[in-house]
C-alpha cells in the first residue's frame, strides 16, 4: 500500500510505502495515516469505476481503508467558501 499526498504543480507524493500484512509496515502506514488526518488533510481511496470514470471513497481511519487496496491519497480540504455565506 502507498500513501500519497497530491500537491499542486507536482502530483503525488509518496508520503510512506508498506504491506499491512507485515505488523511493523502496518504501524507505520498507521502513523503516517494520522498524522495526514491531523494535519487537516482528506484521505480518499481510488475505487474501480465504470466507463473510465475516476472515483473514490472518502475514509476517516485507517481500519476503514480495505486491506487490498493499493494506495490511499491525501488532499487538503477546501479552503472557506464565501465570506458571510450561511446556508
Amino acid at each position: 500500500m502507498k500513501l500519497l499526498r497530491m500537491k499542486p504543480g507536482h502530483g503525488e507524493i509518496v508520503l510512506a510505502e508498506g504491506d499491512v500484512a507485515v505488523p511493523e509496515q502496518e504501524r507505520e502506514l498507521i502513523e503516517a495515516f494520522r498524522r495526514e488526518l491531523d494535519a487537516g488533510m482528506w484521505a480518499a481511496v481510488p475505487t474501480e469505476s465504470h466507463g473510465g470514470r475516476r472515483e473514490a471513497e472518502l475514509v476517516k481511519s485507517f481500519a476503514e481503508v480495505p486491506r487490498d487496496a493499493e494506495r490511499v491519497i491525501f488532499f487538503p480540504r477546501a479552503a472557506g467558501g464565501a465570506p458571510g455565506a450561511s446556508f
